[in-house]
């Protein structure tokens, strides 16, 4: 995967970086119509109220419905497509099965359009199969993981992304997920084998700041850039001098920085390595 440079032509593209994406449409110019929904109500809202800030409507695109259940077992499908998806970093890919129907599956790095994919007990260690992980060999890297058996894919869905079996105790598997924390899972959960395409992502710049709002970015006010403590607790006349408090806070009072916000109720038990622990 490639990163593409620009000519410092403008302000706007001095800095910008992007992504080469290796999609095969052929013929095919727009996503599967039946696949497909519209983005429709505001992003980062709930009845007007922020829900999450810094988000932003952005560029009109329509989500791509993805198959990450994967449950049509020991039916095989050939990949139509490999296709960008505005909606997330990995490339997607278009399974045609055997019986007509067709689905969206996060395409891993490897596969290639022409290629045959399956789900199930029986599906061969190829990137693009799912199978249960206690038919995964050690030390295999996969993505897309159950953490209920049924639910549907949770771990390991990012660009780039990859979790590894490190061993296998019982009913469960040592899961070493892209954190570094190393987590119990049931061993019927299923899992595709492979690492996530466009790992490069990460290393993309926008540019300019109107590129991130395209992108549904919203801009972030630095806490002490706010010119009252009533509107934010670092805010008032500590700009050159720091945030004026031990520990900073969020907008509402909270501590952060150093707070564990963490809900371990019943994590515990299936933590094995925590990610801080750097041996």
């Amino acid at each position: 995967m490639a990163i593409k440079t620009y000519k410092p032509t403008s302000p706007g593209i001095r800095f910008r970086k992007t992504l080469v994406r290796n999609t095969s449409t052929g013929n095919k110019s727009v996503p599967e119509k039946s696949l497909t929904t519209p983005n429709k109500g505001p992003v980062g809202r709930n009845k007007g109220k922020i829900s999450t800030r810094h988000r932003q409507k952005g560029h009109k695109k329509h989500y791509r419905m993805i198959d990450f259940k994967r449950e049509k077992k020991d039916i095989p499908a050939k990949v139509a497509t490999i296709e960008h998806d505005p909606n997330r970093g990995p490339n997607i890919a278009l399974l045609h099965y055997a019986d007509g129907e067709k689905r969206y599956i996060l395409a891993p790095k490897g596969l290639e359009v022409g290629a045959t994919v399956m789900s199930g007990e029986k599906a061969d260690y190829k990137p693009g199969n799912a199978l249960p992980m206690t038919r995964i060999p050690l030390g295999m890297e996969i993505h897309n993981i159950e953490l209920t058996p049924g639910r549907g894919g949770q771990i390991a869905r990012g660009a780039g992304n990859s979790s590894t079996i490190l061993a296998k105790e019982g009913k469960y598997v040592n899961l070493k997920l892209p954190s570094g924390e190393v987590k119990k899972v049931l061993a019927t959960c299923y899992a595709t084998v492979g690492v996530l395409s466009n790992e490069d992502l990460r290393n993309t710049q926008a540019g300019k700041a109107g590129r991130k709002r395209h992108m549904g970015w919203r801009p972030a006010t630095r806490g002490v850039a706010f010119s009252s403590p009533s509107d934010h607790p670092h805010g008032g006349s500590y700009k050159d001098n720091g945030i004026g408090m031990p520990s900073p806070k969020s907008p509402w009072g909270w501590k952060t920085r150093g707070k564990k916000t963490k809900r371990r109720k019943n994590a515990e038990k299936y933590l094995v390595k925590d990610r801080r622990i750097k041996k």
